[in-house]
């Protein structure tokens, strides 16, 4: 008959002395608790758990925050404790981001790996490597190439809103095809792009969907309200927040897939000029919104790039400390601000921070809509193009209805200054001196309704 634990340790603490039990029982316990701490069956959420069935894809479509980097690493892990998997692969938007979020970063794979089984990442050969000899190998979706010839048990696709098209998915599905149950991971926040939108149309696949909220209890508390006021009830919030897929604005000036998607680049040729636009908050709190762009000329009509969104909430000092430090970053030529919203403390504020910037003020002479108007359609040609993923830009883009009485778009807003200013060549046009009414509406913030 096999003894039971408390006569084992009836046993052993007739045999040993004192102190060598005591240490014993120590060590049993630290054992313990270590195993617990990386017990990720009894820590995660139900919808954190891989879904039953024989499926192939298993596709968590979530909200920021919601814990897809954790839940993915411990699937990773998880394969390989299994025992039944030895080959697998990881793809991220970049070769960067693979390594600082899906292998190093703090839910990476490596993190979430006990002492006894850690692996160790082999960066000249990208290959996450443990001590039994399984292998992970790790690739980027902007170097799809890389992909021709692997041969995998399972893998990890992570953000796929931000890949650019399938292309670099299709290659790594070809890669997944050995063993005795080739499966795929993927995540990543929606995004309104074909190849997000058809996923979950593929065979034998399975979607979980869940809302940032869903994690609270692993958030910061000053997270989550700053995120509640900011995009609670907004259509960035249901896409950033709720996992929501959505359709194009009816009325937006911006497309997303015809007027951004087709056009994003992730290199750029040389510049011949670069600005650094603001639109300043309206009264003592609000979100000033910075961007940064840039001009080619060496082509047959000048093209431009959206190079940085560094919009900011916070005081004047800490926006204008952004927007200076924005300048020096990208090498631009001048600071170009709109004057409407706080008159000469803008350019006081800039200065105060370097007073050698070189600044151009504008001021609003038309509405909204109408300056907006012309750079919306220098996007349609193609001539406008992102650099990279600006998702709370382009959500403020593609989302913004004029006459609907919408919140003072600043990202977009800021983004016209820098293209109208480098693209159309207009000086601004000094206004007549508005009514009563008008600046009335300015001081609270509604200038955006003044025609």
């Amino acid at each position: 008959m096999t003894a039971t634990v408390p006569e084992i340790l009836r046993q052993l603490e007739e045999r040993m002395p004192p102190a060598e039990y005591a240490a014993y029982l120590r060590e049993v316990a630290e054992r313990r608790s270590l195993s617990l701490q990386y017990d990720w069956k009894a820590r995660a959420r139900e919808k954190q758990l891989p879904p039953p069935g024989d499926w192939f894809i298993w596709y968590i479509e979530t909200g920021r925050g919601w814990g897809k980097n954790r839940t993915a690493s411990e699937w990773v892990r998880s394969c390989i404790e299994s025992g039944k998997y030895r080959s697998g692969g990881i793809v991220g938007p970049t070769i960067a981001t693979t390594r600082n979020l899906m292998v190093d970063g703090p839910s990476g794979i490596i993190a979430v790996c006990p002492p006894w089984n850690k692996p160790r990442y082999h960066p000249t050969v990208h290959k996450i490597v443990w001590p039994n000899g399984a292998e992970v190998e790790v690739f980027s979706a902007d170097e799809p190439d890389r992909l021709r010839g692997a041969n995998l048990e399972f893998g990890w696709a992570d953000e796929f809103g931000t890949w650019h098209n399938s292309e670099p998915f299709d290659m790594f599905l070809l890669c997944v095809r050995i063993g005795n149950r080739p499966r795929i991971l993927v995540t990543g926040t929606p995004k309104p792009l074909p190849h997000v939108k058809a996923l979950p149309k593929r065979p034998n696949v399975v979607v979980t969907k869940g809302s940032t909220y869903e994690n609270k209890d692993n958030l910061a508390g000053h997270f989550l309200e700053q995120i509640r006021v900011q995009y609670e009830g907004t259509r960035l919030g249901r896409q950033e927040l709720h996992g929501e897929v959505l359709d194009a604005v009816e009325g937006a000036l911006w497309d997303q897939e015809r007027m951004i998607n087709r056009h994003r680049v992730t290199q750029f040729p040389t510049l011949s000029r670069i600005v650094v636009a603001v639109d300043p908050q309206a009264g003592a709190a609000g979100t000033t919104g910075i961007v940064v762009a840039g001009i080619s000329d060496d082509e047959p009509l000048p093209h431009g790039y959206v190079l940085e969104d560094l919009t900011i909430s916070g005081s004047p000092d800490e926006w204008g400390r952004a927007a200076v430090a924005g300048y020096h970053k990208w090498q631009a030529n001048r600071i170009v601000y709109e004057k409407n919203q706080g008159g000469d403390m803008v350019a006081e504020t800039l200065r105060t921070v370097d007073s050698a910037i070189p600044l151009k003020d504008v001021w609003a002479s038309k509405g909204k809509q109408a300056r907006a108007e012309p750079i919306s359609a220098l996007a349609e040609q193609g001539r406008i193009h992102h650099v990279g993923f600006f998702g709370e830009l382009e959500g403020e883009l593609c989302s913004w209805v004029p006459g609907e009485r919408m919140p003072s778009p600043n990202r977009l807003d800021a983004m016209v200054w820098a293209f109208t200013d480098m693209m159309l060549g207009e000086q601004p046009v000094l206004m007549s001196v508005p009514s009563e009414k008008d600046m009335a509406d300015l001081e609270i913030g509604n200038w955006w309704e003044i025609t």
